[in-house]
């Protein structure tokens, strides 16, 4: 596009008639008195719609008032936000309701209000979503470590805080390096712990010892975790992953069977009386015996010889 009034005349370098295409009478065509250099562009007022002159972005962005519709100047931002005037009253003339826009989009002040994630973003929360999440997160996690029917290694080789903690508790053997640190850290945020903490912790150590680490949130060293009962041994850390690796070949190399229906009676154990222990006990015995481990652990006693078991 040309400048001054040259677009006014020439349409593909081509004068039309003689009449002049914008400002005087080309509007009596197109917009009933409003130049048609609104609708086409070109003159000095000829980019109200579509950009470039003094006042030439009204609707579509880039002049002083232009974009007051889509954004970008001074006023730009009072539909979508971020300009000085990013709630402005013009903007709910055009979309209705006299409230700012900004509230149903974001981005300004209160652009958060809707959306969440601001101060009152908590006010919006949905009774139930932190105990769903817990069920359905750490709970869940905790309880397929316990529940699985195969012996479960925790390696620790860093330092394991809040769920960190239970999910190592929660594993039937806990080797930890050197470097290793244990830290019940809900008190700490004012948080209740979770992942079974209050469940596991005062069956391993008491429920004196545990709450005091979850009241004070203090560190325990490898050390210190190992002198409780929280680890069974602790390496350094440069041979942890071995040591790992040669207790995991150890099970997987024994009678898994067997294994299993004891990890079940161990861990069933602490929440039941001596009457039920006895008869889990005895059923598991009564389905252990009907498998080749079974079998083969007898013969190899009977024969002064190592077993070779095959895990069924």
């Amino acid at each position: 596009m040309a400048g001054g009034r040259g677009a006014e005349e020439r349409v593909g370098g081509e004068r039309r008639a003689g009449e002049p295409v914008a400002e005087e009478r080309g509007a009596e065509q197109h917009r009933g008195g409003e130049p048609v250099a609104e609708q086409h562009g070109g003159g000095e007022r000829g980019t109200e719609q579509h950009g470039g002159g003094e006042r030439g972005t009204e609707q579509h962005g880039g002049g002083e008032r232009g974009t007051e519709q889509h954004g970008g100047g001074e006023r730009g931002a009072e539909q979508h936000g971020g300009g000085e005037r990013g709630v402005g009253e013009r903007l709910a003339e055009q979309r209705g309701g006299g409230e700012p826009v900004a509230e149903q989009h974001g981005g300004g002040e209160r652009g958060g209000e809707q959306r969440g994630g601001g101060e009152r973003g908590a006010e919006q929360r949905t009774a139930g979503d932190v105990a769903r999440m817990l069920r359905l997160g750490a709970q869940r996690l905790i309880s397929a470590v316990l529940d699985c029917e195969k012996p479960v290694i925790a390696a620790v080789n860093g330092t394991a805080a809040g769920l960190g903690v239970h999910l190592a508790l929660a594993c039937d053997l806990v080797l930890a390096a050197e470097s290793a640190r244990f830290i019940e850290v809900f008190a700490r945020r004012g948080l209740v712990p979770d992942g079974g903490g209050a469940y596991l912790l005062p069956r391993l150590i008491g429920p004196q010892r545990a709450k005091e680490l979850m009241f004070f949130g203090d560190a325990l060293t490898a050390a210190d975790a190992e002198r409780l009962g929280l680890v069974n041994r602790v390496v350094p850390d440069a041979d942890l992953p071995k040591t790992a690796h040669d207790w995991a070949a150890r099970l997987a190399a024994g009678p898994t069977r067997a294994l299993a229906l004891t990890k079940q009676l161990v861990n069933a154990s602490l929440d039941t009386d001596r009457a039920t222990a006895f008869t889990a006990e005895a059923a598991a015995q009564e389905i252990n015996m009907t498998t080749a481990d079974a079998r083969e652990g007898v013969a190899s006693f009977a024969e002064r010889r190592e077993a070779r078991f095959r895990g069924r």
